[in-house]
């Protein structure tokens, strides 16, 4: 028992240095790609802020600054005063839109927890089309506009931000109540995407974290691990608990508008079953403490390969129309399987080598020529 606590400290310790390793190329990688797709709109005639790229490097670079979930939030509502007037975030959970925080409104303490009617016409196109919305101030909630002001220019912006599938809040943003006000809608929609995407590298960063300080107690204690929900790692918002939430409306009853609204954030598929114990276990012949590790080793290498998949959509669709996945991705590819041999390489779990075999499930789709002939086991 003695041994317990130095034992998990000192895992927990080695998957962190290893994460942090890989954080600032992640960030780098971020920054770079999502500027990438709006620096064409970024200093041109049509920018309705004149901010250029190093404006919206320091902003992206604020939020991927941000260590924590609140922090991440908190910085994306911070930097929205370069491009817009007025900011609010909601939090969409069970159909229901509540305010989490705002700025630059008179009253930004009367924004938490005000209940906004997603059965108003934008705010309901927002959820629906989970896009960007542009729409008058009079298709947002009377109620909003009536208890913090109508903008002065007859323009709101409604963005969802993702998290996986989900529609996890709404950014609203208009150019304030002042005349002169700005209403970039390009700059904002990626500071919007950029918070998305770090969102989902916390989440994984967390989860990573938690398998490794999970495995430095096994040693000791092979308990089977208690079950992950999804606002253990994935939802920032789950403190959040509404003060109020109001009856669904009827508008918002439909298929299509009751799944955009749904419970706010869902881990990816693949990372999911591989939090959950298999229908069948192939596990159940083996001495529990090695099953554990058997089991821990696949999870791994499923969240390994989701993070590829994650942050290299484009590489992932051409390597496998072109099948030179392996080129492609190379070198995320030997860098997850060097953090995988660390980890599990001296284990029981070594002679399965559950990364390869995810590399063909999960990214080449079961079709190893996917890969290309460069791939080797």
């Amino acid at each position: 028992m003695a041994n317990k606590i130095p034992i998990a400290q000192i895992v927990e310790k080695a998957v962190s240095q290893v994460l942090e390793g890989h954080l600032p190329e992640l960030r780098k990688d971020l920054v770079r790609r999502v500027l990438e797709e709006v620096q064409p709109l970024v200093g041109s005639p049509t920018g309705a802020a004149g901010n250029g790229a190093a404006d919206l490097l320091h902003a992206v670079t604020a939020i991927h600054a941000g260590t924590t979930q609140k922090e991440v939030l908190r910085a994306l509502l911070e930097n929205t005063s370069g491009y817009s007037g007025r900011a609010a975030l909601f939090v969409i959970k069970a159909g229901s839109a509540t305010g989490w925080q705002g700025r630059a409104f008179d009253n930004n303490e009367g924004l938490k927890d005000f209940s906004l009617d997603v059965s108003s016409r934008a705010p309901a196109r927002a959820l629906q089309s989970r896009a960007v919305v542009s729409a008058a101030a009079s298709e947002m909630d009377p109620r909003f506009i009536s208890q913090f002001g109508a903008p002065a220019e007859d323009q709101v912006l409604l963005l969802p931000l993702h998290l996986k599938d989900k529609v996890a809040a709404l950014v609203y943003a208009d150019a304030g109540a002042g005349t002169g006000g700005k209403l970039d809608a390009a700059a904002l929609e990626l500071l919007v995407s950029a918070t998305s995407a770090w969102l989902e590298v916390a989440s994984l960063r967390k989860q990573a974290l938690k398998e490794g300080a999970t495995e430095g107690s096994a040693g000791e204690k092979f308990e089977a691990p208690p079950v992950q929900t999804v606002s253990a790692f994935s939802d920032p918002f789950a403190a959040h608990a509404p003060k109020h939430v109001a009856a669904r409306p009827a508008a918002v009853e439909e298929p299509a508008m009751a799944e955009a609204t749904a419970e706010v954030v869902s881990v990816p598929a693949a990372m999911s079953a591989a939090a959950a114990a298999p229908a069948t276990d192939a596990f159940a012949h083996m001495l529990p403490e090695d099953a554990e590790i058997h089991r821990k080793a696949q999870r791994f290498a499923r969240l390994l390969m989701d993070e590829i998949k994650l942050y290299n959509q484009a590489k992932v669709a051409e390597g496998r129309k072109h099948k030179d996945l392996y080129d492609r991705l190379k070198e995320d590819i030997d860098k997850s399987r060097s953090t995988y041999q660390k980890r599990y390489g001296n284990t029981v779990a070594a002679s399965a080598d559950y990364l390869s075999s995810e590399l063909i499930r999960s990214l080449a789709e079961d079709d190893v020529s996917l890969l290309g002939p460069n791939f080797h086991r």
